[in-house]
């Protein structure tokens, strides 16, 4: 649809619709207007009656390198665009305009998501970086092709977690704090084994298997598919979820303010170094 810039929004069968990430020369990093124009194509087809399930694909080799670091149209972006939450403050000093930005863009973005009415099938290839598991872990399926790489490289950027902090649910207490601490990638083998994700497939095949799986469960009634989706997820949020998703963003939210404070940056500048050769373009 010419409306999008970041992304495609297709129809590639009958109840299905699929959105494609499509900044395949950025590694689909996330820009602010990448996330914006991607919660409205999820808002196109939950509001579309004639859909009953949602790809989310990726152009390129890389489903998706995370936040866009040096996105510097970001905070304007979020100011000119209608807000998906109530939180105010985005034009404030200190740790209180960061927050603000982030609760809308990150954990207000991939909340919702996550709680849209209808199932969602992540198809992933290549690798998924921090920001990356904020758009695949709402999805209610994964499907993963043999060459797809995981990983939270957070820590490494002085920070305790991506700011969707899914990790002891996606992946068990043990080997989520291993995540973390060594910032290593999971291969898609090792999370199939973990229950993250729900199918490895060649990469040839990766999107006609995640195709054929939807369109088998477009095949069932929408009222019942929306409804054992939330009993679902009502069961996950009862095992603690929420509260350790707050507990963990206000969490990240402080390593922030500390870097700024130690550093001047929000983010280790070592790993700007590392990562860049600078330590300048740091986004939210």
């Amino acid at each position: 649809m010419s409306e999008f810039e970041t992304i495609r929004y297709e129809r590639p069968a009958e109840k299905v619709a699929r959105i494609v990430l499509d900044r395949a020369d950025a590694r689909n990093a996330q820009s602010m207007q990448l996330l914006y124009e991607l919660n409205d194509a999820f808002d196109l087809a939950a509001q579309d009656d004639s859909i009953s399930v949602i790809i989310l694909a990726a152009n390129g080799p890389h489903f998706s390198a995370g936040h866009d670091l040096r996105d510097d149209a970001g905070p304007r972006v979020v100011a000119d665009h209608r807000r998906i939450g109530t939180w105010c403050g985005f034009g404030c000093a200190g740790a209180e305009s960061r927050m603000a930005i982030e609760k809308e863009m990150y954990i207000g973005l991939s909340e919702r998501w996550r709680n849209l009415p209808k199932p969602t099938i992540a198809a992933v290839q290549g690798k998924v970086i921090s920001g990356g598991l904020m758009l695949v872990w709402p999805c209610d399926l994964i499907v993963a092709a043999e060459d797809a790489l995981f990983q939270d490289n957070t820590v490494s950027m002085g920070v305790s977690g991506a700011e969707f902090f899914n990790h002891p649910f996606e992946v068990g207490v043990r080997k989520a704090k291993e995540m973390l601490f060594t910032s290593d990638f999971l291969t898609a083998a090792e999370v199939h084994r973990l229950g993250m994700v729900n199918h490895v497939v060649p990469l040839d095949e990766l999107q006609s298997f995640t195709l054929r799986l939807a369109s088998r469960i477009a095949e069932k009634p929408l009222f019942a598919l929306k409804l054992a989706k939330e009993s679902v997820n009502v069961a996950q949020d009862n095992q603690g979820r929420v509260n350790a998703m707050q507990t963990s963003f206000a969490y990240h939210q402080l390593c922030h303010s500390h870097n700024q404070q130690v550093h001047g940056l929000p983010i280790d500048p070592d790993f700007m170094r590392q990562t860049f050769g600078t330590q300048a373009g740091v986004g939210s």
